[in-house]
C-alpha cells in the first residue's frame, strides 16, 4: 500500500508505514513538528493548568450540589482512565459516577482493575452491557470488509453509550482520560479511521452484516461535536492535560495503592483490541501502533528513542500465546481459526473504499483549530 522509500524520523520512531508522513531537512517528521509547534506551547500542565482545572472543578461541584453525582467518568480499566478516576475523587474531591461499557471483550485483569479502583475509592459503578449478538455481527462485518480499523464497533459503542447516558440523565460534565502525555501523536487516519463516522459503520454493516442493529448505540459527528456541547451543554473535560501526568509514576501509584495490574501494552484491557493492535494490524497491513505510542512517550520525555527502537525490534505480539488468542477471538465471533486467518490474506481495503464523512471531519477540524478548540496531532 506504500511504495515510498523507507524512512524513519530522526527524533521519534514514526516512519513511512504512515504513507502521509513528511520530513523536514533534518529528518524530523510532521508528527513531531505538530507537537512542538501546536501542542507544547499551549500545554498548561503546571501551575496555570492547575488553576484552570480548579476553576473548572469548582463549577462542576457547584452545579452538582444536591445531586447524587458531580459528573461522569468513563473507566475502561486502563492506566489513563484509572489514574484520572483516582485523582479526581481522591485529590480533587469530585463525586463521579464511574461509567463502564461492557462490549464483550473485557480481560480478567481489566475487570479486576475496575473493581479495585471503584471499591478502593468508595465510588458507584454503572455498567452498560452492549447487545452481544449485534456487537458480534458488526465486528464480523468490519472484518469481512477488509479495512484496517476493525475495532471501530467497540470504540464507537464506548463513547456513544456514555454520551447517550449523560444526555438522558442530564449530566453536564464528562471527564475523559484522553491526554497529550501518552497520546500526543495520533494514529494515522489510514491506520485507524474516525470511530464516530456512523455513515461508514452503516455502510459496512449494510454490505457485510447479517442482523439488524436494533439496539446498538449509534452516534454522529454532528451530534457529539455540535448538538451535545452547544445545545445540550454537555462538556467533555480532559483533566490529565492540566496536571503533571507521567505514565510510570501513575502506574506505580495505582499498583501500590490499589493492587492495580499493568498490561503488556496500552489498550490491552480489551481482548479484541489486544488481538487487533498486536497481530491484525502489523500482520495484515504492516501498521505497528507501538510506533505511535512510543513516539508520544519520546516527545513527552518519558522514553528514549533508543529504548523505543529496541522494543520495536521485538514482535508486537506474544509468539507463545498468539495461536490461543486467535482461537479465542475466532470462536467468540463464530469463525473458525482458519476462517479468521483467511481474512488476513484478503485484499486490502481502506476507509475511503466505503461511504464516509471525511470531508465533514476535515471541515470541523479546521474550524476547531482556527478557534483554538483543538490542538491534537495530525490525522
Amino acid at each position: 500500500m506504500n511504495n515510498r522509500e523507507f524512512q524513519i524520523c530522526s527524533n521519534c520512531v514514526m516512519d513511512t508505514t504512515d504513507s502521509n508522513i513528511h520530513f523536514n531537512q533534518e529528518g524530523v517528521c510532521d508528527h513531531c513538528q505538530t507537537f512542538y509547534q501546536k501542542i507544547l506551547p499551549f500545554w498548561n500542565k503546571g501551575n496555570l493548568g492547575k488553576e484552570l482545572l480548579l476553576s473548572t472543578l469548582s463549577k462542576i461541584k457547584k452545579e452538582g450540589a444536591g445531586k447524587d453525582f458531580d459528573c461522569l467518568i468513563g473507566l475502561s480499566g486502563g492506566i489513563d482512565s484509572s489514574y484520572l478516576t483516582y485523582i479526581m475523587a481522591e485529590q480533587f474531591g469530585l463525586r463521579p459516577l464511574v461509567f463502564h461499557v461492557d462490549a464483550g471483550w473485557n480481560s480478567q485483569i481489566a475487570v479486576n482493575n475496575i473493581e479495585k479502583i471503584v471499591d478502593g475509592l468508595g465510588l458507584d459503578l454503572y455498567t452498560e452491557v452492549i447487545n452481544w449478538e449485534e456487537m458480534k455481527d458488526l465486528q464480523r462485518a468490519f472484518i469481512r470488509s477488509g479495512v484496517p480499523h476493525i475495532d471501530t464497533p467497540q470504540d464507537h459503542a464506548f463513547f456513544a453509550t456514555m454520551y447517550q447516558f449523560a444526555t438522558k440523565h442530564n449530566i453536564k460534565y464528562i471527564l475523559t482520560g484522553a491526554n497529550y502525555s501518552t497520546e500526543c501523536v495520533r494514529n494515522p487516519m489510514e491506520w485507524m479511521y474516525y470511530q464516530s463516522d456512523s455513515r461508514q459503520i452503516r455502510d459496512i454493516h449494510k454490505r457485510f452484516g447479517d442482523k439488524a442493529l436494533s439496539t446498538f448505540p449509534l452516534t454522529s459527528i454532528v451530534w457529539h461535536k455540535v448538538w451535545l456541547p452547544y445545545f445540550k451543554r454537555v462538556k467533555v473535560i480532559r483533566p490529565l492535560d492540566l496536571v503533571p501526568y507521567e505514565k510510570e509514576a501513575a502506574l506505580q501509584l495505582l499498583t501500590n495503592k490499589f493492587g492495580w495490574k499493568s498490561y503488556p501494552q496500552k489498550h490491552f484491557e480489551s481482548r479484541f483490541t489486544k488481538f487487533y493492535e498486536s497481530y491484525w494490524l502489523p500482520t495484515r497491513f504492516g501498521y505497528d501502533v507501538r510506533k505511535v505510542q512510543y513516539s508520544s512517550l519520546i516527545l513527552t520525555d518519558q522514553m528514549t528513542r533508543s529504548d523505543a527502537l529496541l522494543a520495536l525490534g521485538n514482535s508486537s505480539y506474544d509468539t507463545s500465546s498468539i495461536e490461543e488468542e486467535i482461537e479465542f477471538v475466532a470462536n467468540k465471533l463464530d469463525f473458525t481459526s482458519d476462517e479468521l486467518l483467511l481474512f488476513i490474506k484478503a485484499p486490502l481495503m481502506k476507509f475511503s473504499d466505503y461511504r464516509n464523512q471525511q470531508n465533514l471531519y476535515k471541515m470541523g477540524a479546521s474550524v476547531m483549530r482556527m478557534l483554538g478548540l483543538e490542538r491534537g496531532g495530525k490525522r
